[in-house]
């Protein structure tokens, strides 16, 4: 037994994922002035970022999943792919921010660039501080994204409502190096920050509000009959055993 599902119905999906998502990396870029200015105490300041940053998680996911089901079948091995390390940045970075926002914040540990050790006690192996446990695991799930966004260019159109999609998957995909230095130089500062800061700040919004364009653009188009997706309930019905196929 099968449910039916059209490109328009996917692309909506996808389009207010990605829009979630988007304000979630909004939320984060703002968080970073007002930890670097000491515009407010670390600790309302760490509740903005990693509050932001779990908004970005489980959308951004599902905006690669509809992504997915959107493009054409010969090209799903890439958009498969790109869920698969999807998933396993929605699950690193989701286990670190609850961990951080439900157990670390609300027992008051924190820390500043001053004090990078940050608060000393029982909890202190859970605190994000830089090259922490907690600060590996942000740091490879954020290498997990942007692999996401890398392997999803060849699927995408270098015309049309995919260029702008493809043109900013790829710049994502490509500053990966700064963003693995900003992580896991032996040092951190304001100016290691900005490094892999400043281009996050311009290609994950890009990605994010250029993948919202196209579901917007695509969940305009009323499909032909050929368009549907059909998607198999029961056993067979998970992505990565699917009977996934498009009607003829």
């Amino acid at each position: 037994m099968s449910r039916r599902y059209d490109r328009t119905d996917i692309a909506k999906v996808g389009g207010w994922s990605a829009l979630v998502a988007l304000a979630g990396a909004v939320g984060y870029i703002v968080s970073v002035p007002l930890q670097v200015l000491d515009v407010v105490g670390p600790l309302q300041d760490s509740i903005i970022a990693f509050a932001s940053s779990l908004i970005i998680a489980t959308p951004f996911l599902l905006a690669m999943l509809a992504l997915h089901y959107v493009v054409p079948e010969e090209k799903r091995f890439w958009t498969h792919a790109a869920v698969l390390m999807a998933v396993i940045y929605a699950t690193y970075n989701t286990l670190n921010y609850v961990v951080q926002l439900a157990t670390v914040l609300p027992a008051g540990y924190t820390w500043t660039f001053e004090d990078q050790q940050g608060t000393i006690g029982p909890l202190s192996l859970l605190n994000q501080t830089p090259h922490s446990l907690f600060w590996d695991i942000d740091g490879l799930g954020y290498i997990f994204f942007n692999l996401a966004t890398l392997l999803a260019v060849p699927a995408l159109e270098k015309s049309g409502a995919q260029r702008w999609v493809r043109r900013f998957f790829l710049a994502n995909g490509l500053i990966t190096p700064l963003f693995a230095t900003a992580y896991f130089y032996p040092t951190f500062s304001v100016p290691i920050l900005m490094l892999g800061g400043v281009p996050w700040a311009i290609t994950v919004p890009g990605c994010l509000l250029s993948l919202a364009l196209f579901f917007h653009r695509t969940s305009q188009v009323r499909p032909h009959a050929s368009e549907n997706v059909q998607v198999a309930q029961g056993a067979d019905s998970n992505l990565g055993g699917s009977s996934t196929r498009r009607d003829r």
